[in-house]
């Protein structure tokens, strides 16, 4: 199984394909992973839209939304033959739409079924079957909701478990609010690593920087970051060094983003937008002379239909080279 020692989480209108491709120029050794699909829509879809990936973005991760045991058998077996590294269940997801669809974290209430489905999914793939979820929902005791569920799905056989350090409180709390509100608690995920010693455990929520990950990894298996990977990626920059001990892919954010230019450039000739993979650059420059002047070109350009690569260059000619890096 490959590492999960350092993750950048799925969310839901962000890690699309092409952020996702993007991520890959800042760091090797990170495991990506897709926004959330639902089984029904893998199974019954456009699948290549949904789910289809670039080769250049393995080791990646395919996150499915569902209840039901046999359609998520299928949809992962249909994923797999995508050639996904991994299969990870939603169990975290908070937002109305998903509890009505009975997945998302509100299946914390329901750790029998979610083994169930664990285990369906791993007697139809030969790949990781791995678990998202919270310490637990609503007036559940994260001691024993987390203890629970984690205990059952390891039972079915998955082969990791990533924890988003937070409750998700399904009545009362937006999906925003529960991003900020329920209070961290890294302390409930080390003891649930102590308890499962043979389990790889990854913590997940309000992570902000590569240091504070290095930190957590003396307690765990691995670290996921979400927003602070996508809102800021040149700190992408400094996982391979910090954490792997090898050099990132390319020496700079520029450098990053002009490797992209040929994967730009196939998307236009298909009749894509220069603005699907513009929109995830703007925290590319932080920091930085030009930084600003580079967003504002992207915003005011970037996003015409007619848009090419060469707007995309001139935003980088606003950006000086020299003071772009891993530090900056």
């Amino acid at each position: 199984m490959l590492s999960h020692r350092f993750c950048i989480a799925p969310m839901m209108d962000w890690t699309d394909r092409h952020c996702r491709l993007f991520h890959r120029q800042l760091t090797r050794r990170a495991r990506l992973y897709t926004e959330m699909v639902t089984a029904a829509a893998v199974i019954h879809g456009q699948r290549q839209r949904l789910i289809g990936f670039d080769p250049a973005e393995h080791p990646v991760a395919l996150q499915l939304g569902g209840s039901d045991p046999g359609a998520l058998a299928e949809a992962a077996a249909i994923a797999e033959g995508f050639g996904y590294d991994e299969i990870n269940l939603n169990v975290g997801c908070p937002s109305d739409r998903v509890k009505d669809g009975r997945f998302g974290a509100c299946l914390m209430a329901d750790p029998l079924l979610v083994a169930d489905c664990v285990a369906a999914m791993k007697r139809g793939v030969r790949v990781p079957v791995t678990v998202k979820c919270r310490i637990g929902i609503d007036h559940q005791d994260p001691e024993v909701a987390l203890d629970t569920l984690a205990r059952a799905v390891v039972d079915a056989g998955a082969d990791a478990l990533i924890v988003h350090a937070r409750k998700a409180w399904l009545d009362g709390l937006s999906p925003k609010e529960n991003r900020d509100i329920p209070p961290l608690d890294y302390d409930r995920v080390y003891r649930l690593k102590a308890a499962l010693p043979d389990v790889p455990v990854i913590i997940n929520g309000g992570i902000p920087d590569v240091a504070a990950a290095r930190r957590h990894l003396d307690h765990v298996d691995g670290v996921m970051l979400g927003r602070a990977a996508y809102q800021q990626p040149w700190q992408l920059l400094a996982v391979d060094p910090e954490l792997f001990g090898e050099a990132a892919p390319h020496p700079d954010m520029t450098a990053a983003i002009v490797a992209l230019v040929p994967a730009i450039e196939a998307h236009l000739a298909r009749g894509g937008r220069l603005h699907a993979f513009t929109r995830h650059f703007v925290g590319a420059f932080q920091a930085v002379p030009g930084a600003r002047a580079f967003r504002r070109h992207l915003a005011e350009h970037g996003v015409a239909p007619q848009a090419g690569v060469e707007v995309l260059r001139e935003a980088l000619s606003r950006v000086r080279p020299r003071e772009v890096s891993a530090a900056a």
